[in-house]
């Protein structure tokens, strides 16, 4: 099975994350620091689609600009606009597989997909 995660490795929940994926026997890990190649608007409304969460479910706060702009209340499409151009605004890690996608907040999330 392939997985694929939107990481950040400073990010310590991202990292457990990572270590969940690549000590599964049967996981091909495809690691993407989306910090570096963040997911343009499109990729992100589908992965939070297929997650079954919003936009703004899927928005981190801390650490950002987020509430004093005003974006946890803001419709979805202008919060996938924020992200797609300030990607410190995705929470993560994000996990794909073929079963579905996880936001892996606890990183335990993610065998929910494995």
């Amino acid at each position: 099975m392939k997985a694929t995660i939107w990481h950040n490795p400073k990010c310590g929940t991202s990292r457990k994350t990572l270590a969940i994926l690549e000590e599964t026997p049967g996981v091909e890990v495809e690691v993407i620091e989306y910090l570096k190649d963040p997911p343009g608007k499109a990729r992100l409304e589908q992965l939070y689609r297929d997650a079954g969460i919003t936009p703004n479910e899927g928005l981190r706060l801390r650490g950002t600009d987020a509430e004093e702009r005003g974006l946890p209340d803001a419709p979805a499409d202008a919060v996938l606009e924020a992200m797609a151009a300030e990607p410190i605004l995705i929470e993560r890690p994000l996990v794909e597989t073929e079963k579905g996608v996880r936001l892996c907040r606890p990183q335990d999330k993610v065998r929910e997909i494995l």
